[in-house]
């Protein structure tokens, strides 16, 4: 029997993982936002690592814990502090309050599947981006960085917005490659009026080539 198990075993998706995993310091810190960030609690789906057309919830636990990572710079077997846990808590807290259609789909004022058909905001892509963003907000925008993030609320997130195309957009297909990942922060970044890193420039630059 214990052969045949480990045999035939199926590894569970990372959402999964991350629900039942209590040795995991960052899938602690997910599950905690997951409950505490008012639209993660409502918009979570806690066991699958993707979002089907017709799902009721924006965000995956997993992706969750993915953006939290890179937020707060931390490594697989990095311990979470309390102290980290409030300043997740605080930056995406913020975040969500800057995303009017985010609170729309909460309060089922607005369709979610309308969202991922017509938006990029609704897409892991943009989460991921928004932890690197984070990353670098909170080191060097300490005093300010909740009077940046207000300039959310300004960015034309429909796919029909061309900018996209070659960030967060692959021949009209959301891709959540590293590369995307990086431009779509990168045209995020440039709307909050923060500078970009080397590579970063490296990859505009590319991008415009």
């Amino acid at each position: 029997m214990f052969a045949d198990l480990n045999k035939h075993a199926v590894r569970p998706n990372d959402s999964i993982s991350t629900l039942y995993d209590y040795r995991d310091a960052l899938s602690g810190l997910a599950r905690f936002l997951s409950k505490e960030v008012d639209v993660f609690n409502r918009m979570t789906d806690l066991e699958k690592s993707s979002i089907s057309n017709r799902s009721s919830k924006l965000f995956t636990l997993s992706s969750i814990k993915n953006a939290s990572k890179v937020l707060l710079r931390k490594g697989n077997k990095d311990l979470i502090t309390d102290e980290d846990k409030l300043l997740a808590y605080e930056y995406w807290s913020e975040v969500t309050q800057n995303m009017p259609d985010w609170i729309k789909a909460k309060n089922k004022d607005l369709m979610t599947y309308e969202l991922r058909e017509q938006y990029i905001h609704a897409h892991g892509v943009m989460l991921q981006a928004m932890g690197n963003i984070g990353a670098d907000i909170l080191s060097n925008f300490e005093s300010d960085w909740k009077k940046r993030l207000t300039k959310l609320s300004t960015i034309d997130w429909s796919r029909q917005n061309k900018d996209w195309e070659g960030r967060a957009l692959v021949h009209g297909r959301v891709s959540k490659a590293r590369t995307n990942v990086l431009l779509t922060g990168n045209y995020i970044k440039q709307h909050l009026g923060i500078p970009l890193n080397d590579i970063e420039e490296q990859l505009e630059q590319k991008l415009h080539s």
